[in-house]
């Protein structure tokens, strides 16, 4: 099988783990302890992300050299995936909980799937590229003939 294309599975392998995590801690928030909608999705969102790198960075990128310092990669996924799953999230439940009536728990899986290609894209080419490493001797012969 094709390195991308199990790389697409363990991140939707993860993501499905992350969907639990957020739905959980969303129901916890709402239906147990009575917060708000919108903050309740902020914070289950964040739970996600912080589940989702965790195993993205031990398992789904595993194979590939590492950029930086862990805190500034989780840094960069939490303002990538972050902001596109914050932003996708609360922007959809608005309109499908508060506009369109829908039950909070579907309408919150109607937004994760509308942000995971988004994601994976984020993930695979900015959060977890890999370290380019120059090859020894390229810089010296460079200009010779």
């Amino acid at each position: 099988m094709n390195q991308a294309v199990q790389r697409w599975l363990k991140f939707n392998v993860v993501g499905i783990a992350g969907v639990l995590v957020q739905l959980l801690t969303l129901t916890v928030l709402v239906a147990c302890l009575g917060v708000d909608i919108m903050p309740a999705t902020f914070v289950a969102v964040e739970a996600a992300i912080l589940h989702n790198f965790f195993w993205h960075e031990k398992w789904t990128w595993a194979d590939r050299a590492r950029r930086g310092h862990l805190v500034s990669r989780f840094l960069q996924f939490n303002a990538a995936n972050g902001a596109v799953s914050i932003a996708g999230n609360l922007l959809l439940m608005r309109v499908l909980v508060t506009s369109l009536r829908l039950n909070y728990i579907a309408a919150n899986l109607a937004a994760i799937s509308a942000c995971s290609v988004f994601n994976f894209l984020f993930s695979e080419f900015l959060v977890f590229a890999e370290k380019v490493v120059s090859e020894p001797g390229k810089l010296e012969n460079c200009g010779r003939r």
